[in-house]
Parts: structure tokens; C-alpha cells; sequence
């Protein structure tokens, strides 16, 4: 049922609008569960219910809170950052970002005994590889995000900008051919940017849903990003403009699913 209503949410958010007999069909399920998933996602804020299906709530600003994102397509990022984890060699300096599917990253990384130097501005992150032998944690300053357990503003800016890195492990909350890599925050974004210039090499790992959205604030262009780990099909367009701007792409691709 969780994955049955992230990936909704994840449809009306990209195309704006779904409707209940369409979504009934694909996951072999009656409208009425449809309707009742609907029902769910219109209380956390997502959608809004209209005759014959519902639309999303907002537009490239709207972020859905934390606890929405890290439901969605969970065994898909578990895939996701075990491919990023066998990027990574021991004793690199790394930047680990916030947000959900890097938190999973981290946990990827628990038992490996890679040695890393992790800079991270996610609290989740810290706490997950803090007591990880031979893993020393740098843990940017400055302002809490409710909610999220991201620090953004100039500290974590500066402490990020004062490591040279070899690899920053990116999450985003979209992949695009033309805007890049996109995010919903401001400050989040300012963050995200201080790690790219201080890295040597970009990682990003992003789920088919991110693929070709758009959201409020541009980070980095196409072309900044070494690799690119997603779960999408290689027909993809989004993979297949990012393999032309010189990106390597790494399949990981996400287990079947059965309707629920």
C-alpha cells in the first residue's frame, strides 16, 4: 500500500493530475482503494480530490514533508545506494547531502570498513555513521531545518567550502536535460552548491520519479554530474541526454513490484 501510494504521489506531482479508473487498471486494484489512497494523500497535503481523480497541491515550491519523501520507492533506494556505496574506495573524503536517499547511502555504507572522512549537513547522516569504526564524521554548523535534520545558511556553506573532496554524493529533488539538478529550498540549494564546487567528482542517485521534474531553485547543470544512479529504464530520456552531456549512468535497477 505505501509503495502503491508514493508512486500516485509521485505521478500527480509530475504530470499534475491522475485519474482513479487510469490508476486502477495499472496496479490491478478496484477505484474504491484508489479513491481511498486519494483520501490519504489529500490529508497529508499532497492532492486535491476532483471528480474522477484528483491534482496536485502547488507547483515547483510545493516540497512534501520528509517523512512523505523517505516512503516513497524505499526498496528502489535501497538498490539505489548500494550502487552508490560500490562507487565509493576506501579513504576517500566524501560529502554525504541530506534528504532520504542519501540517509540510505549511509546506512549502505555501515559494515563496509571503508575508512571514509564523511563532511555531511544532515543530522540523520551523522547519527547513522557516528560510532562506524574508522569513519571520522564532519558535521556542518548552522540552522536546523524542522522537519528535515538538514543544517542550511553561510556556517554549513563555509565549513563544506573549507574540505576538498573527493566525491559528493548528491540527493535531489529533480533531474532535468535542460534546468539540471533542481531542489525545492533556497538555503538547501545554496548548500548543495557549496558541495559541488568543493568535490572533485559528483554522484547523484535519483529514483525514476525525479527524473525530468523541475523544482524552484537550480543547483548545477547536467554536465556537473559524473555519474548518475537511478533506477530508470536506459530508454529514459533524461538518461539518455545525460549520457550525451558525458554523465555516466549506473542501472540500478528497482525490484518488481506486485499490486497490493
Amino acid at each position: 500500500m505505501t509503495e502503491r501510494r508514493s508512486t500516485i504521489e509521485d505521478r500527480v506531482i509530475r504530470n499534475g493530475e491522475v485519474q482513479f479508473a487510469e490508476l486502477a487498471q495499472e496496479f490491478g486494484v478496484s477505484e474504491m482503494t484508489i479513491r481511498r489512497d486519494i483520501e490519504a494523500l489529500q490529508t497529508a497535503g499532497v492532492v486535491r480530490r476532483i471528480a474522477g481523480g484528483a491534482i496536485a497541491v502547488g507547483g515547483t515550491a510545493f516540497e512534501p514533508s520528509y517523512g512523505s519523501r523517505a516512503g516513497r520507492a524505499v526498496d528502489s533506494k535501497a538498490h539505489i545506494a548500494r550502487a552508490i556505496a560500490d562507487l565509493l574506495s576506501p579513504g576517500e573524503t566524501v560529502i554525504l547531502d541530506s534528504g532520504s536517499t542519501v540517509a540510505s547511502v549511509a546506512r549502505a555504507l555501515c559494515g563496509r570498513g571503508l575508512g571514509l572522512t564523511v563532511v555531511t549537513p544532515s543530522l540523520t547522516v551523522a547519527a547513522t555513521l557516528a560510532d562506524e569504526p574508522d569513519t571520522t564524521v564532519i558535521l556542518a554548523g548552522g540552522v536546523v531545518r524542522p522537519g528535515e535534520l538538514s543544517v542550511i545558511g553561510s556556517e554549513a556553506e563555509r565549513v563544506i567550502a573549507a574540505y576538498n573532496c573527493d566525491t559528493y554524493v548528491a540527493g535531489v529533488a529533480g533531474v532535468d536535460a535542460e534546468r539540471g539538478l533542481t531542489e525545492y529550498h533556497p538555503q538547501e540549494a545554496s548548500v548543495k552548491r557549496a558541495a559541488v564546487a568543493a568535490a572533485r567528482r559528483v554522484v547523484v542517485g535519483a529514483d525514476a520519479a525525479k527524473l525530468g521534474r523541475v523544482h524552484l531553485v537550480n543547483i548545477a547543470p547536467l554536465a556537473a554530474v559524473e555519474v548518475l544512479v537511478t533506477d530508470a529504464e536506459a530508454s529514459h530520456p533524461t538518461v539518455l541526454e545525460a549520457q550525451a552531456a558525458g554523465t555516466e549512468v549506473v542501472f540500478a535497477p528497482a525490484p518488481a513490484s506486485r499490486p497490493v
